[in-house]
């Protein structure tokens, strides 16, 4: 009986692993895509922000939101991110600041300011969206993000198309283990776990 219930035990480990593995290489193929495109809407995912700052990785972000802006693909940017701990800045609101110190005006700028992850933020957004009556958007993150954020927007009615910043994709074995990482997350997500 303990043998059948290691034979099990493997080959679950087994299949975990091949999706796992698949799905990292989806997520690999979408982060080297951009599908920019007119929409309704650009939704720029949120990343850490220092006391009013964007981090680099943001300001990365927003300048290439900033520029399909510009470029006239979508007449609306959206922000998203919580607080992440910080008792007086959220994510969203630097971007938003960031963006109108650029020239965008700030009836332009939407923002989602209290999701705490990727699920939340895009379900908050989505949820933002349909209010507006906004049926698409250009999702803006770093490539490996770009594959699980679209599959959450997807699943709330959108049209979705990815656009990686420029610089976010790395290669060796960081940039696999993210695309690892992210393909979990999505899995959970999938099967209902959310995170």
């Amino acid at each position: 009986m303990r043998r059948a219930g290691w034979s099990i035990a493997v080959v679950a480990g087994l299949v975990v692993t091949a999706l796992i593995v698949q799905t990292a290489l989806s997520i690999r193929r979408q982060a080297l895509i951009d599908e920019a495109r007119p929409a309704d809407v650009i939704l720029v995912l949120g990343a850490a922000e220092y006391r009013g700052r964007p981090s680099p990785v943001l300001k990365a972000r927003l300048e290439h939101g900033l520029a399909l802006y510009r470029r006239h693909l979508a007449p609306r940017l959206l922000t998203t991110g919580g607080a992440g701990g910080d008792p007086i800045f959220t994510e969203a609101a630097v971007a938003r600041d960031y963006l109108t110190r650029q020239g965008v005006p700030a009836e332009a700028i939407i923002v989602e300011a209290e999701g705490e992850s990727t699920l939340e933020s895009a379900v908050a957004a989505a949820e933002i969206m349909r209010r507006m009556g906004l049926k698409s958007c250009v999702v803006v993150s770093d490539g490996y993000h770009i594959f699980r954020a679209k599959k959450i927007l997807q699943a709330q009615g959108l049209a979705v198309y990815g656009s990686p910043r420029p610089g976010g994709n790395s290669s060796g074995v960081r940039q696999w283990w993210l695309y690892a990482r992210q393909a979990a997350g999505y899995l959970l997500w999938a099967v209902g776990i959310g995170l």
